[in-house]
């Protein structure tokens, strides 16, 4: 199960990205979930990043997210309604507390709770597809470039906890062929049992640490100038996905300062929509943020993408 949550290479269009058009991509859809305050648009930017999760065949991995997302969206909009007293149209007075003061719910203060969770369970899909698309080395050596060292703990740091998490599942494996039974049993057997295991554990642990440090040794690490094993090469897919998030970006930076993507909730909820140019600019972000899944789309379909972009 816990393989889901990282990244497995299937050849897929958005996998064959260069790391920094990818990470830019991400970075900008990231930055727009933090930006926008019009519900329309936190949805519409929710859209575009389900797709692109559909696009990286993560819908399965997608709903064990938001499943687990539910947990703190819920919440959210409940405790916003009760604690928040800003909104003018109330819905519900409830009975006076000794430190909050009488409880009111007001149609703003649900409004505005339901909001921030769409715009959580945005930046949470965001970083679920940052695991489906981004290869972690990819992205350590791109760092390494400009700080070699810092980049090694980090590459260190994230393989540490699913190789352990694939270390115990064959560790497990072995010991269930052995005849141990790690679901029978009381409470205390059963925590002998996997106390044995991470005892396996760790000491498979501290062989693979010398292994690493073996290998850095043999590589002449820290030796001399630093030099790159592998190059990812910018092809015009790169530059026409980085083209349309940034579209996408100054589309935005202009909606907010003329406020047509803008929206406020207290102490009265704004129009929705303000205008045609709100719609506009909308369509203009979706489509220029969809151009990633419209290429994935032409290069499982047409070989002329596989060879031209």
């Amino acid at each position: 199960m816990f393989n889901q949550f990282f990244y497995q290479d299937k050849g897929l269009f958005l996998q064959s990205l260069h790391p920094a058009a990818a990470l830019t991509y991400l970075g900008i859809l990231f930055v727009l979930a933090l930006v926008f305050t019009n519900p329309l648009y936190l949805l519409g930017l929710l859209l575009v990043v389900v797709l692109a999760i559909s696009a990286a065949r993560g819908l399965a991995v997608w709903e064990i997210y938001l499943r687990l997302s539910l947990g703190l969206l819920l919440p959210v909009i409940i405790v916003n309604a009760l604690l928040t007293h800003a909104g003018k149209t109330i819905i519900w007075w409830g009975p006076r507390l000794p430190v909050f003061g009488r409880l009111t719910v007001s149609l703003e203060a649900i409004c505005y709770g339901a909001a921030m969770s769409v715009r959580l369970l945005a930046i949470i899909s965001i970083f679920c597809l940052y695991n489906l698309i981004v290869h972690p080395d990819k992205v350590l050596s791109l760092l390494a470039r400009f700080a070699s060292r810092s980049a090694l703990v980090l590459s260190l740091a994230t393989r540490l906890f699913p190789t352990m998490v694939r270390q115990m599942a064959n560790i497990q494996e072995v010991q269930m062929i052995r005849g141990v039974d790690f679901h029978t049993g009381t409470l205390k057997e059963r925590l002998h049992r996997y106390a044995a295991l991470m005892n396996i554990l760790l000491l498979s642990s501290l062989e693979d640490s010398l292994e690493i440090a073996e290998a850095m040794q043999a590589r002449a690490f820290g030796s001399g100038r630093r030099s790159c094993y592998r190059r990812d090469t910018w092809r015009p897919r790169d530059s026409l996905c980085l083209g349309g998030a940034l579209l996408a970006l100054a589309t935005a930076v202009y909606g907010q300062a003329k406020g047509f993507s803008t929206f406020i909730f207290y102490p009265q909820l704004d129009y929705l929509i303000k205008g045609p140019m709100t719609i506009i600019i909308l369509i203009i972000i979706i489509l220029s943020l969809s151009v990633p899944m419209v290429l994935s789309w032409g290069w499982q379909r047409c070989p002329y993408f596989n060879v031209k972009i």
